[in-house]
């Protein structure tokens, strides 16, 4: 241990972080092996390369770059023809074992004020199902429809990793086949305070923060598991956040719709709601297609109407992707930027004790799987109706709250029930709510159906 200290005092002293063993001479043996053997695995030079590279996004860099808006394909556009041809020939892939499922899991849910992965909470419908739940079940409908299971990857952080396996574990992976549910981590990154000293969690701790989604691509190949779905002979990988309750994982018309376009990448967008709406817009930029973040949209594009009244840039990015396999080698090779978020990161002073800040405090740096969009010359965008397929649960209360989430799940619930010859007056006192299991998208409500939920 001796040796170790001895490199871990050169290495910090190289690169101004000589506070991370302050307390280091006070501490147990075992918190000493801990703390050295974080500080001698952080990458200091590359550290510093990110923050030095960062260079923030600004109005005058946007116009630069040529923003110009983007349309897509509407659902509303389509003829029941069309429709039923381009969802046979996402059915065609899905039982060839052509499609898989990827879900970003590495967040918490400090935000709704859970102490747990965001993954494990339940929004409180009828059934208690957690989010993982109900997209197991959404996948475990599709993968019996198509004869053949899909393969669903789970990215998690170092923060919640353990605990996200283990809730699997215990729930049994929702019936869903253990070999084909596989767990990978995301890269973690020390945090900053406002003077680039690395913040500490405690005396014997370092914070390592989760490196944002963007990591995904670069996390599956250095898991092995980009080579492994190479040999499933996958050809398209369905990607999402982990807080959307009514995403449809693995959509068979989504994946016929990219298919049919013949781009790397296709994306599912929603007409934003109103201009300031918090939601990223899917657009071109400098040639390329991308994502602007609403934080950074000027507001005289933010308001910009065409001749109809209608948003000239109003795609909004509902994280819901399909990556054909050769556009994710090439990405998980690409150096994509990274953004540095100030955040209000609970960690301890000077003298040793903890402090719970209630403002900003410290720097995470991120990475974004938008950025990998530029590196496609095209790309395939579905507009679809936000009220069927984009619930997310992101706050406490509110807007985008478990609340709001519930009320849209149970609302197309209803829909559902209501189309399939449900009486209304039966359902005008009632929340029913409909497994996955039982319809993926309304279909299959048979009077049989209908009779057992007393309908």
């Amino acid at each position: 241990m001796e040796g170790q200290l001895e490199q871990a005092k050169a290495i910090l002293s190289q690169y101004g972080q000589e506070h991370l063993l302050r307390y280091y001479d006070t501490l147990p043996d075992e918190s000493k092996r801990k703390l050295l053997k974080q500080v001698l695995q952080i990458d200091y030079a590359r550290l510093n390369a990110i923050r030095g590279a960062i260079k923030p996004v600004t109005e005058e860099g946007l116009a630069g770059e040529h923003m110009a808006p983007m349309d897509g394909l509407s659902l509303e556009e389509l003829t029941q023809e069309q429709r039923r041809n381009i969802e046979e020939l996402g059915w065609t892939l899905l039982r060839e074992g052509k499609v898989g499922a990827i879900v970003v899991a590495g967040g918490q849910g400090s935000r709704l004020g859970y102490d747990g992965p965001k993954g494990t909470y339940d929004i409180g419908l009828p059934s208690g199902k957690s989010l993982f739940q109900l997209q197991a079940e959404r996948l475990l409908n599709l993968s019996g429809r198509a004869g053949r299971t899909i393969p669903w990857y789970i990215m998690t952080s170092p923060e919640n990793h353990e605990e996200t396996v283990r809730f699997f574990e215990a729930s049994r992976y929702f019936g869903f086949p253990r070999e084909h549910c596989r767990f990978f981590q995301q890269e973690a990154l020390p945090a900053l305070d406002e003077e680039g000293k690395i913040v500490m969690a405690a005396q014997d701790e370092i914070i390592l923060a989760p490196s944002g989604n963007g990591d995904c691509f670069a996390a599956l190949k250095r898991s092995g598991l980009l080579a492994e779905m190479k040999l499933r002979g996958l050809r398209w990988l369905f990607y999402y956040n982990v807080d959307n309750a009514l995403v449809r994982v693995a959509d068979p018309l989504f994946v016929g719709a990219a298919e049919r376009g013949g781009h790397p990448l296709a994306a599912k967008a929603v007409e934003k709601s109103h201009p300031g709406e918090k939601v990223g817009i899917l657009c071109w930029r400098g040639g390329h297609p991308a994502v602007v973040e609403y934080t950074v949209i000027p507001e005289r594009v933010m308001n910009e109407r065409d001749r109809s009244g209608k948003l000239v840039y109003g795609m909004g990015n509902v994280s819901m992707q399909l990556f054909r396999i050769d556009f994710i080698e090439k990405a998980a090779d690409a150096e994509l930027p990274f953004d540095m978020a100030h955040k209000a990161i609970p960690c301890i002073g000077g003298d040793g004790e903890r402090i719970v800040p209630d403002r900003p405090n410290a720097y995470k740096f991120e990475r974004f799987i938008f950025d990998a969009f530029p590196l496609a010359d095209r790309i395939t965008v579905l507009k679809v109706n936000r009220e069927e397929e984009f619930a997310p649960v992101k706050n406490k209360e509110g807007a985008d709250s478990p609340a709001t989430a519930r009320e849209l799940t149970l609302a197309l619930h209803r829909k559902w029930l209501l189309r399939a010859g449900a009486a209304e007056e039966l359902l005008a006192s009632r929340s029913v709510e409909i497994s996955p299991l039982v319809s993926y998208a309304g279909e299959g409500l048979t009077p049989q159906v209908l009779r057992s939920l007393g309908l």
